[in-house]
């Protein structure tokens, strides 16, 4: 249903599932579809997230699944709950996240633990040779830190917020990084566009947040503006830009 000739995106990362899509999320993925978005992957945080998003899957031929677990559940058996399902379910999950870090709200022994949780999926992700989405809110200096000390380097950043110097450090080891459509509003974002090789990024809605527009819902037709604005950024034409942020999505997660 994407406009035969005209650009092509994956939106890398949202929360389709989320219940702000609950009343209408037949026009969204349609809107999304209109837009030139062949696929949207729906990013889980919990079991019965992950149910939910399975279930959306099944409906929508454009929708895959990724599985993760939130930063902020501090329960090994949690953890261990959700890695049981991901590994039963493994056909049916493009990549495991979002996983990751968020010292944002972590302090002290929560920010050890996270540490802990977190190298527990990169393991799971090295076993399963499944693709690493990472949420580092306020951590993003630490996260790459670990990833490299870990050693597993399939890794998209999404929605990175950390500095451009350890951004590079990332992209030095191979690592993605997502852009969302608040590139409009964030000079932390455009920073991060300019240093970072257009071969190393890749476009996310994170819908219903992170939208162009504070306060206002989020949707992943709105990928569209995140490749438009890196094209600006870039000085590059923007068809140009949508193939290789496209195919550098398709490669990385192997579609």
């Amino acid at each position: 249903m994407s406009r035969r000739g005209g650009p092509r995106f994956i939106d890398v990362h949202c929360h389709l599932h989320d219940k702000a899509f609950d009343n209408d999320r037949d026009e969204v993925v349609e809107r999304a579809l209109k837009s030139g978005v062949e696929i949207i992957i729906t990013s889980t945080l919990s079991t019965q997230e992950l149910k939910k998003a399975l279930d959306i899957a099944e409906k929508y031929d454009c929708v895959k699944v990724s599985a993760g677990f939130n930063p902020l559940n501090f329960s090994v058996l949690d953890a261990e709950e959700v890695a049981r399902e991901i590994k039963r379910l493994r056909d049916k999950i493009v990549a495991i996240g979002e996983v990751g870090l968020d010292f944002f709200y972590a302090r002290g022994e929560e920010r050890e633990r996270q540490v802990d949780i977190f190298r527990f999926w990169i393991s799971l992700a090295s076993e399963l040779k499944l693709p690493l989405v990472i949420h580092s809110r306020s951590a993003g200096k630490y996260a790459i830190e670990v990833l490299v000390k870990e050693g597993y380097d399939r890794v998209l950043m999404h929605a990175f917020d950390g500095s451009s110097g350890w951004a590079l450090k990332g992209v030095s080891r191979g690592f993605m990084f997502s852009i969302p459509p608040s590139v409009m509003r964030s000079q932390q974002k455009v920073k991060l566009v300019k240093s970072i090789p257009i071969e190393h990024l890749m476009v996310e809605s994170d819908a219903p947040v992170l939208g162009p527009e504070p306060e206002k819902r989020n949707e992943p037709s709105n990928v569209v503006v995140s490749a438009t604005k890196i094209a600006e950024i870039k000085g590059v034409d923007l068809n140009e830009a949508c193939e290789v942020l496209y195919l550098n999505s398709k490669s990385f997660f192997r579609f």
